[in-house]
């Protein structure tokens, strides 16, 4: 005698594609954690999303995303191609796509992003470049013994 559940083929596909619809992981979603005891001194380079919850001294570089958590502590140039940082960074960040800075964000250094989103009581002491501004390389005009002149705001007439 057999004991078969009905429908079992319906439901073993029906699980699967449940399974396949919320996996939201691939093989390129490889996560580095570096947790809240830990202390990393060097250059960190992943090719996977990484995540910080203690702290790193030296540069990290990621193509993919970098979380900053809150408490976790950076001391070294970033390259990632996108980040969301609840916690501090002290040195330059060069993002690729999207910075997210949450309300506990603390950053030391220039930032150069495309996009940025910043949560009210998020800190920064550096100065944001985002490309995309056409023009701003011309805003000053090379005199004949090499010396900028800003370039004066034209008057328009009131009408």
């Amino acid at each position: 005698m057999i004991f078969q559940k009905k429908s079992s083929h319906i439901s073993v596909e029906n699980d699967l594609a449940e399974l396949e619809a919320n996996s939201s992981r691939t093989v390129d979603d490889v996560e580095t954690v570096v947790g809240p005891s830990v202390n990393v001194e060097g250059d960190f380079a992943s090719e996977g999303n990484i995540i910080v919850k203690g702290s790193v001294a030296g540069s990290v570089r990621t193509s993919k995303h970098l979380s900053v958590e809150q408490g976790a502590r950076i001391i070294a140039n970033v390259r990632a191609g996108s980040a969301q940082v609840a916690g501090e960074v002290r040195g330059n960040m060069k993002i690729k796509d999207v910075l997210e800075l949450t309300s506990t964000a603390r950053i030391v250094g220039d930032v150069e992003v495309k996009t940025i989103i910043i949560e009210a009581g998020a800190l920064v002491f550096g100065k944001f470049m985002m490309p995309g501004i056409e023009g701003t390389e011309k805003s000053g005009r090379t005199l004949k013994n090499g010396q900028t002149k800003k370039a004066e705001a034209e008057e328009s007439p009131v009408q």
